[in-house]
């Protein structure tokens, strides 16, 4: 398995790249936000990949973040999606953008993804919600209530939720709801009261 690659960016267009290393060029499959992130051509390039084995051929996918990768292995677990559409996912929404459309089941925002019908966007929230790790959606809560609630109070009040047993997605509703009246003086400790009671 072939984990990164390291070399000098030969070439670069927004779906690919080719990397010289060691006087062998080597061609590796970006997302558009991977492709944001390149260094200059003829500059020095390290890039995170999956290595996919078929048949019929042997295909790089790169990334120059980890958790661009991540999100597209998890993506090519979700029934009826491969390499292409997982691609063209991460180039239609950046990774906590995804995150937050799937955490908040925005199938329409997802479905506006080139190659992405109504009822795939509905399979990915559905399965990539019992995928996603309690990180994903604190960051993706934090960047979608902006002003509300300092982001500590709120990832604090979710985590209190979920180390109590409730599901991310309800910890994250309930949370979201006490800090739209929330009072700059309230505490962690009231603030989890309030959402439990109300």
């Amino acid at each position: 398995m072939i984990v990164f690659l390291e070399g000098v960016l030969e070439e670069k267009q927004p779906t690919r790249v080719v990397l010289n290393i060691a006087g062998v060029g080597h061609e590796v499959f970006i997302p558009l936000s991977s492709y944001d992130r390149l260094p200059a051509t003829g500059q020095p390039c390290r890039i995170l990949t999956h290595d996919c084995v078929r048949e019929d051929a042997h295909i790089l996918y790169g990334f120059m973040t980890e958790e661009e990768r991540r999100m597209f292995l998890l993506l090519l677990g979700i029934t009826g999606i491969g390499p292409k559409i997982a691609l063209s996912a991460l180039s239609g929404l950046s990774t906590r953008e995804l995150v937050t459309a799937v955490v908040e089941g925005d199938v329409k925002r997802i479905s506006s993804i080139s190659g992405i019908g109504k009822k795939m966007a509905e399979r990915m929230v559905v399965e990539l919600r019992h995928k996603l790790g309690e990180g994903d959606v604190l960051e993706a809560m934090a960047g979608s209530s902006p002003g509300k609630m300092e982001d500590t109070r709120l990832r604090d009040v979710i985590l209190a939720l979920v180390s109590l047993g409730y599901k991310q997605v309800d910890a994250q509703k309930m949370a979201q709801r006490v800090s739209e009246n929330a009072n700059p003086e309230e505490d962690v400790e009231t603030l989890l009261k309030k959402a439990l009671t109300g």
